[in-house]
Order: C-alpha cells, then structure tokens, then sequence
C-alpha cells in the first residue's frame, strides 16, 4: 500500500531525530498523517476571510455567532461557557490551550521532569480511547504487550481481541508483599530474546489492586527496561496513570513512571497516558492525554514530537474526529479556577480516610480465614483473595442475598472499590463478605 506524501515528510522527520522509532510505530502508525484538505482551509480562512463570508466549516452560525438551542445552552448554568466553548468543534489535537495547562501541570506534579523535553499532550476521548489511539499506533498483529496478572481487563479487549497483539502476564506480587521484581524481569527479558520490540504497560495505581510501588521498585523497574534498550531491543514503556496523584500512605512513589522513564534511551519511548477522568472526579467527561518522551539522536526535539502528535493527531481524526469540546472547555476553566486545588484535596482526603478505615476494619483477625489482602495504598480499588470459595458464585450470592455489589476478578480474587462506599458503611460491607463466605461454606 502507498503511502501518503504528508505521511512520508512526518516519517522522515521522525528518522531523521530516532531511527529506532520508526521501527516501534506499527504499519498503521507508519502510514498515519494529518490531513491537510478542509481542515487547512478552513485554518487559513478564520484568518483571512470576512467572517460574513467564510463559508468553509460545517456548523452552522446566527448573527456572525455560533447557533444554537436556547434550551440546550440553558443547561449551562451562568454565562462561564459560551456557545463557541460548548458546542462547535475541536481540533483533533485538542483545545491548544488545555494542552499547553496539562503539560506545564504535568511538570509541577513531577518534578523531575525538569529539563526534559517532552511532547505537548494530545487529547484523547478518554484513557480507553488513549489506549486504542497507542494500540493503531504502535502494535501489530501479534506483538508482545507485557501485563501483570492484575490488570484491567479492557486492555485485552482493546489490544488484544480488537488488536490482534499478544498479551503475555508475570505474577504482579512477590512472597514479601512487595511488587515482583524478578518475575517483571525474567519476563521482559524472556520476550526481548524472541522480538526486536516489546511494550510494556506500568499502571499505578494499579486497577484492580490499588498498589503503588515504591521509590526503590520504580528505580529497579527503570533500571531493567533501560538495560534491555541498551542491549538491542525496542522498548515502549506505556504508564497508564488514570489514578495519578491518589496515594494514601508515604511508600508509595509521588511522580509517575514516566518522568524517569522519557529521556533514558533512544530505543526506549515512553509514552504518558492521563486524564481528567479520575484525577479530577469528572469521569463522563472523557478528557484523556496521550504524551511521548525519548532521546532525540539526531535534530531538535521540537519538529520530531510535533511528527508524533500529528500522526496521533491523524488516528483521532479518523476515528472520533475529535473530543467534545464543551468537556475540554469545562477541564480548563476548572484547572484554572483559584478553588480548584483546594477543592480537589479534599475529595482526596475523603478517599484516603476510606481507604484507611478498610486497612483498619480489614485488620480484625476474625476475617483471615476467609482471604487474605493483597497489598493496596493508592487509588479507588482494593482485592481480596479468597481462600475457601471461588470469587464468582460468591459474588452472585453476595448480590442476591446482601444486595452487596463487587467484581470478581479472577478465581479467587475479588476487587472492592472503596471509592465508592461512604466510609460508615465499610465495616458493614465486609462483614456481608465474610457472612457470605460462610454461607457458600457451609451450602458445600
């Protein structure tokens, strides 16, 4: 299949700064570019027409002014978002703006990406949808995807079962409690021997577990991956950090993975995926990032990440068009309201104190026949692994007999998002575990 012209000069542009990255972008992202066509023109026409006469873009306008519905707007409340703001289309990049505020903002939460250069984020509708824009990007059928065997299970479904790569597991937990070090390596290794690209996925918080791994786990885990890079093979380290910022205890790391992970090697990227959605409370919104950071051999780094975004950029284009606007518009004005800070730590604190009363309810001896904890200190989950009864059928009868609703993860394990229980009802809902543990037990 040809290749575009546009997809060319973005392909010889990326070679030029990272040979080794137009070996990692799959034949799709080989092949992806940013069209020029309508919206170009319709660009260059907001500059130069007469807005009388600008008949190029695909709304419609009343008075020289966004048309609407009275009824529509009059969900709005107030006048702090403006028709324009809500209801028009946004660039496929995302509104520049918010871009710009989620970069600068990504350097004060992690300090040590000062100095580094990095992309500007894309906006994605969504970490899912952040996820599947890597996946076109990056992964061809049968690539190695390397998980924990606790992981969010539409991983599979988005790069997996749509994508066609292979996802492969290493027990996430070692004997101590600790993450698994030694399984992590032993399987990065594994697969780097038998492929000349492997991606692995970091996601702390973790989902389903709600474990965060320390400062020394995090320079091992960096420490690995570099090596593996330098000894010949392409690494993509994706940090998926839809939880970011949720920690409860002083273990686990501050900064996400990435800012240790973006300038280590030429032949390891990494990749950023966040958002609003958990970060902010506002998960319907569907406001994702997607963000690259490498070593840059040859050129400057600015033409370079502007080639990856607009390819990123393209793949948005040709899916969903592009985010809602009104939702970006809303993440913006909040992230630069004087409340916004404030307001945003108390609704962490709500879900440390949540967290911690699981830690003290869970401490009871009484329960340790039943499960033990798999660790936790961060994020909206926590697991259970039971020792006498299969997860399933235990929670089907939790639901039919204790109207008490969990999600069974696996065999044995079963995930408890505690941020969404109001912290009085927690003992409860534990105890409705255990009683219906000895329910199935004694039913056998």
């Amino acid at each position: 299949m040809s290749i575009n012209p546009i997809a060319q000069e973005l392909n010889a542009t990326i070679k030029n700064a990272n040979h080794f990255l137009m070996e990692m972008l799959s034949k799709t992202g080989r092949r992806l570019f940013f069209p020029k066509g309508i919206l170009s023109q319709s660009a260059e026409a907001r500059q130069k027409a007469d807005p009388k006469y600008n008949a190029t873009i695909g709304i419609a306008t009343e008075n020289l002014s966004t048309m609407y519905l009275p009824s529509v707007m009059s969900l709005i409340n107030g006048e702090k978002v403006t028709p324009a703001e809500a209801l028009t289309y946004a660039p496929s990049f995302g509104i520049p703006d918010l871009r710009q505020l989620w970069k600068e903002t990504m350097y004060e939460k992690n300090p040590s990406l000062k100095g580094k250069t990095i992309s500007l984020p894309v906006v994605t509708n969504g970490i899912t949808h952040g996820i599947s824009v890597f996946a076109d990007m990056f992964l061809d059928p049968d690539d190695v995807v390397i998980f924990p065997d606790k992981m969010w299970g539409n991983n599979t479904l988005v790069m997996s079962v749509r994508g066609d790569a292979e996802i492969c597991n290493y027990p996430m937990f070692n004997a101590e409690g600790g993450f698994n070090l030694e399984g992590f390596e032993a399987r990065v290794n594994q697969e780097a021997q038998n492929n000349y690209k492997v991606v692995v996925f970091l996601n702390f918080p973790n989902n389903p577990t709600g474990y965060t791994i320390t400062e020394d786990e995090a320079d091992r885990i960096v420490e690995i991956l570099t090596g593996v890079a330098k000894n010949g093979t392409n690494i993509i380290a994706v940090t998926d950090d839809a939880y970011f910022g949720l920690r409860y205890e002083d273990a686990p790391i501050r900064e996400s993975l990435f800012a240790r992970l973006c300038d280590c090697d030429p032949r390891l990227l990494a990749v950023k995926l966040d958002g609003a959605t958990k970060e902010m409370f506002v998960w319907g919104l569907r406001v994702g990032f997607i963000t690259y950071g490498t070593q840059v051999t040859g050129g400057e780094y600015g033409p370079f990440y502007e080639a990856l975004e607009k390819k990123t950029a393209g793949n948005i284009r040709g899916t969903v068009s592009n985010a809602s606007h009104i939702s970006q518009t809303m993440v913006l004005k909040t992230m630069q309201s004087p409340d916004f800070a404030r307001e945003k730590a108390e609704k962490v604190d709500i879900l440390k104190r949540r967290a911690n009363r699981v830690r003290a309810v869970l401490d009871n001896p009484k329960y340790d026949d039943a499960w033990e904890i798999y660790p936790f200190n961060s994020g909206y989950f926590m697991c259970l692994k039971l020792k006498t009864v299969e997860a399933e059928p235990l929670r089907v009868h939790l639901l039919d007999r204790y109207k008490a609703g969990l999600i069974a993860t696996g065999k044995t394990d079963l995930r408890i998002a505690f941020s969404s229980v109001e912290e009085e009802h927690i003992e409860e809902l534990f105890n409705m575990i255990y009683n219906g543990v000895k329910d199935l037990e004694q039913a056998e």
